[in-house]
């Protein structure tokens, strides 16, 4: 999904978000439908994100929605309950599950990296 891999190059290319993040070192998965990715960051920089090829890859915890609910959530203006992740979350648009306390920590860096692609051209 094209979309997905456009994350990475408007978070690497951010140095203020990969500075916020500089102290994450993990892999989480974002799901979309049913269909996972597994996002590696070092030290704030996405270094990879690939597609979940078996149930066993994983990371420390899953955030997922509908490709519409994301759709909605990466337009420049998102509608009203899909502008923010714990928005979504409270109206059960979104699912997160796993050890949520790296999310947690580091919570404005995931929300922020989400949403990174809200002014790609792709999106327009």
């Amino acid at each position: 999904m094209k979309l997905i891999k456009n994350i990475k190059k408007s978070v690497n290319s951010n140095t203020e978000l990969v500075n916020k993040g500089k102290w994450v070192d993990l892999k989480f998965v974002l799901g979309v439908n049913e269909k996972d990715f597994i996002f590696t960051i070092n030290s704030g920089k996405i270094v990879s994100i690939e597609k979940r090829k078996v149930d066993t890859d994983t990371g420390l915890f899953k955030i997922s929605a509908s490709l519409n609910s994301w759709q909605k959530h990466w337009l420049y203006m998102p509608p009203r309950d899909f502008h923010d992740l714990f928005a979504m979350l409270s109206k059960k648009i979104v699912k997160i599950e796993g050890n949520i306390l790296p999310l947690m920590q580091n919570l404005q860096y995931f929300k922020d990296i989400i949403a990174s692609i809200r002014n790609d051209k792709v999106n327009d």
